[in-house]
């Protein structure tokens, strides 16, 4: 009886929880359950998986259409924004460029300069244009007992076309220069009376002109063997009688071979002249080279390193002297990017046969004597090695050490002093000739350049030279030093100012000396010509985009130096010009 109470409690308890749990969910639902048998799970045989199953791409691949719906609703905002506006923008002028100008200049010592140039379209692809220059001082250079004025006037003339396979040109030019060779040594007259001094000062006409006629041709083709092809006539002279011409002709051809890129440069350059009289008033012989070269090279490229092989020889042909001689030389450049192009080392050997001729000399010194030797100058190597680079993203730099070797090396090396009435106008130690040597060159340079703005920009360089001779004494009238700065300064969209400062060091040369007894000349004294500097500075004022003015200074520490053994330059100078830009 207890048992069967107990149970019937049991019953109505588990009942009761049961109801408790089922009122969470009161949309569960009437379910029967029917127990037939407890659970007795079994092992099923086992199927083994095909290594490779066999599908139906079509089905497994095929991809569901899904429609993308943006579902949106309002949302309540008190926002309310402002009404747009464009922001301005400083927007530069453009600048509007002219294809002329005109340049004129005045300052003291009489100095005049301008320049003109012209250019108009001709037709579809051609053009003609033309360049005037000319620059003159009357001179005045204090203590110079001879006139010291000079001229330099030039007119070049162009008439070419560029299309898309061929751009070629024609020129004309002609050059007038006249100096003086207002050059005499201190000491001069130091042996007559006065009057005689006086009347010997006034015997002597120093003035001289060169001129210089030439005519030349460029064709350049955009697919051809033949990428390049130059030629020039040069005919020069002077009023002393001599007489020389010149004529080149420079082919270039370019062409691949497995990728690699082959160029050769050919030229044939031949020189021939003669002067009527030398220093005594003789006449000299003749003189004429022609010298034929080829120079091919191929490029290699690598990652880092980069590398130009070639050789150059020439045949050269001594027309007076029946003299040919056969000349080979390295053309070798390489470099490697050791830290990007923060640092890149770069090395080679070059070498050429370089052919001289008058007109070359008396551009870099117009005081030359009439009849001096010219030859060609066998540069047998150039070994060079260097760093170039960057010190930071506007600063940038260069250093290279080298040595040369070079035979039949042109020196400019000062004429005999004689002391007597009737001299040639030149022949009173006031001129110069060639000498010709065996020289070697180590030298040192170095180049540091900064663009510190847009508007600001700043470079210097330096080159030590240490020369050996083998006949002469001396490296006649080389600088060991030669040091160069200049900056350049856009103050205001108006107003631009620059300046430059160069050093040349000490150079020698030989002041020969005649005796009493006019048929004995001394042995010749070296003369020390001491290193000068030369401070030059310009500002410029752009009133509108047709017209600029300038002033040039030159010489403004107002420096007696020599350029030249005996040659004295200008003091200060000041020039006040204005430039003009149009279009016809």
């Amino acid at each position: 009886m207890k048992l069967q109470s107990a149970l019937t409690i049991s019953i109505i308890t588990l009942f009761a929880i049961q109801s408790a749990q089922a009122q969470k969910d009161e949309n569960i639902g009437t379910q029967v359950v029917n127990v037939v048998k407890p659970y007795t799970p079994t092992i099923s045989d086992a199927f083994k998986v095909k290594e490779t199953p066999t599908l139906d791409d079509d089905e497994n691949t095929k991809k569901e259409e899904i429609t993308y719906n943006i579902f949106s609703f309002p949302v309540a905002s008190t926002f309310a924004p402002a009404k747009g506006r464009a922001a301005t923008v400083d927007k530069e002028k453009q600048l509007e460029l002219y294809d002329n100008y005109a340049t004129l200049g005045l300052g003291n010592y009489g100095t005049v300069i301008g320049e003109l140039f012209v250019t108009r379209e001709v037709g579809e692809s051609g053009f003609v244009g033309g360049m005037f220059r000319h620059i003159s001082s009357e001179g005045g250079i204090d203590g110079v007992l001879l006139e010291d004025g000079f001229r330099d006037t030039s007119l070049d003339l162009i008439y070419g076309s560029n299309t898309n396979e061929l751009s070629w040109n024609a020129n004309l030019g002609y050059q007038n220069q006249a100096y003086n060779w207002y050059g005499l040594p201190e000491f001069f007259g130091s042996t007559f009376v006065e009057e005689d001094r006086d009347a010997m000062i006034g015997a002597i006409d120093p003035k001289h002109a060169y001129h210089n006629l030439n005519v030349g041709t460029n064709f350049e083709f955009t697919d051809a063997i033949v990428s390049e092809v130059g030629a020039k006539f040069n005919r020069f002279w002077d009023s002393y009688g001599a007489e020389e011409n010149r004529f080149f002709i420079k082919p270039k051809f370019a062409f691949e071979i497995n990728d690699t890129r082959i160029k050769t440069d050919v030229i044939v350059d031949y020189v021939g002249g003669s002067f009527d009289q030398d220093l005594i008033g003789i006449p000299t012989a003749s003189y004429g080279f022609t010298n034929i070269g080829i120079h091919p090279s191929f490029n290699m490229v690598r990652d880092d390193w980069s590398i130009d092989f070639g050789v150059a020889a020439f045949y050269s042909m001594d027309m007076e002297n029946s003299d040919n001689k056969f000349f080979i030389y390295p053309q070798i450049n390489a470099s490697l990017n050791v830290v990007g192009d923060l640092m890149i080392f770069y090395a080679g050997a070059e070498g050429t046969l370089q052919q001289n001729s008058y007109r070359d000399f008396t551009n870099i010194n117009p005081f030359l004597t009439p009849g001096i030797a010219v030859a060609p100058t066998d540069r047998q190597y150039d070994v060079f090695a260097g760093l170039k680079g960057k010190l930071a993203g506007s600063v940038s730099y260069n250093i290279r050490g080298s040595f040369a070797s070079e035979q039949n090396r042109a020196l400019f090396k000062s004429t005999p002093y004689f002391e007597q009435l009737g001299n040639e106008n030149f022949g009173y130690g006031n001129s110069f000739g060639i000498a010709y040597d065996e020289m070697t060159t180590l030298s040192f340079f170095g180049e540091l350049k900064a663009d510190f703005s847009k508007t600001v920009s700043f470079g210097i360089d330096a080159t030590f030279s240490d020369y050996s001779v083998d006949s002469e004494q001396e490296a006649w009238n080389l600088p060991a030093i030669r040091v160069g700065s200049s900056v350049d300064v856009n103050i205001t969209p108006k107003w631009y100012a620059g300046a430059n400062l160069f050093y040349i060091g000490e150079r020698k040369d030989a002041r020969f000396m005649q005796s009493t007894d006019a048929a004995v000349m001394l042995n010749p004294v070296t003369q020390t010509i001491d290193g000068y500097f030369d401070l030059n500075a310009h500002v410029g004022y752009k009133y509108n985009d047709r017209l600029t003015a300038f002033v040039r200074l030159q010489n403004i520490a107002n420096q007696d130096y020599q350029r030249w053994l005996d040659y004295q330059v200008q003091g200060f100078q000041a020039i006040l010009g204005a430039s003009y830009k149009f279009d016809f």
